[in-house]
């Protein structure tokens, strides 16, 4: 069966158990959508509808309205990049480097050096808590707060009243710029600027900036572009994969708002990808250990299924996934390494069922290029056969 468009939502962290390799990671025992259905009394009638929940035992159910399975991770790490990388079709064996102690005293002066600010914080932790306890005295000294969520980032944050949010944007590409060395070749640069006054201060959203490295190597989204297909990204999407194959960009700054503008395309006439990253569910609830947060968003994203699926045309194909897992019951505040559900749904399967097990992220990317008679990327394998 093949398909005029291809609509792929990540829904980011939202792993289903450890993945075979998870005792190199320190992960064994992870399971973000296990746990939290277990801690929260989940309530998701709409997605289990469609399988998601039977992947979490692979349970063979012939009452579900899609295909549904688990893929495992290969890529090495457990960061958005390296997952969304092998989603696309690159195999990536280079973890990117992640600093949850800390950075080194060197990146720092170098910081200090191309910026001429003054550098507080080097500590690994949530964004509100950051500058919650930072955030006066950076104000007070025009300094510049550099942090990490344990994920493979450098975020540098910065209140607007002081360092204009096009000033930090042109800091953080300097940044940028000394962190491709090795030793410090973090996946992602990322500006924050926030506002408010103190015990009141909030991150803009608008003004936030991810700076991530080039694809190493051509991935199916290059494919798609070079051959006049289109290639939509919401949310995070673009700055994950750098701009690199996408031809048109929307920002999205919540979960709901990506929802919403995913629906909006589905309304425009078109051939070709429309992919978004459903965020919040790592950065706000996954890092910060909120079990009831990852609930609800999972559950606000329930209500929202009935019309994304009826928004669809015969002819249109739903993938939903995830990146990575990141656990809120797990210790520390790290991603976990587990394998990612796989859904697909169009509304002219005829026997929707359990499909096998998926070895790789990738084989999601060569579906997807089998479907517009792409050429193959070096990993994945094709289900499209599969799906009638």
């Amino acid at each position: 069966m093949k398909f005029k468009r291809i609509f792929l939502m990540v829904l980011d962290s939202v792993g289903v158990g450890e993945a075979i390799d998870a005792i190199n990671y320190g992960d064994v025992g992870a399971n973000t959508l296990a746990h939290v259905k277990e801690s929260c009394d989940l309530f998701v009638p709409n997605l289990k509808k469609i399988g998601f929940l039977d992947t979490l035992n692979m349970n063979e159910n012939d009452k579900v309205e899609a295909y549904y399975t688990i893929a495992r991770p290969n890529n090495a790490g457990k960061d958005t990049l390296n997952g969304h990388y092998e989603m696309m079709g690159i195999t990536n064996n280079i973890e990117f480097k992640t600093f949850n102690k800390g950075f080194p005293a060197e990146l720092l002066d170098n910081i200090e050096q191309v910026t001429g600010r003054r550098v507080i914080g080097n500590v690994c932790c949530n964004n509100d808590q950051v500058i919650k306890e930072l955030g006066e005295r950076q104000l007070n000294y025009g300094s510049l707060i550099v942090y990490t969520s344990a994920d493979s980032d450098l975020q540098v944050a910065a209140h607007e009243d002081v360092i204009p949010v096009s000033v930090l944007h042109q800091y953080c590409e300097k940044i940028r710029a000394i962190t491709l060395k090795e030793d410090w070749r973090v996946g992602r640069v990322i500006a924050r600027p926030f506002t408010g006054t103190n015990g009141n201060y909030k991150f803009s959203n608008s003004g936030r900036k991810d700076y991530a490295v080039k694809p190493p190597k051509r991935t199916i989204l290059d494919s798609l572009a070079e051959n006049k297909y289109n290639v939509i990204a919401l949310g995070k999407m673009n700055d994950i994969f750098d701009g690199t194959g996408i031809n048109k960009s929307i920002k999205a700054t919540s979960n709901m708002e990506a929802i919403n503008k995913l629906t909006d395309i589905m309304g425009k006439n078109f051939t070709g990808l429309c992919m978004a990253n459903l965020a919040d569910f790592d950065s706000l609830y996954g890092h910060t250990r909120d079990v009831d947060g990852y609930a609800k968003a999972l559950e606000e994203l329930d209500v929202e299924i009935p019309m994304i699926l009826n928004k669809l045309e015969l002819d249109d194909l739903l993938i939903i996934t995830a990146d990575h897992g990141n656990d809120p019951t797990f210790e520390g505040c790290d991603h976990t390494r587990e394998n990612v559900p796989v859904i697909f749904y169009s509304r002219g399967f005829t026997e929707p069922k359990a499909l096998p097990i998926l070895d790789t992220l990738a084989d999601i990317g060569a579906t997807i290029a089998d479907n517009f008679e792409l050429e193959q990327s070096e990993i994945g394998k094709s289900v499209l056969d599969k799906l009638i």
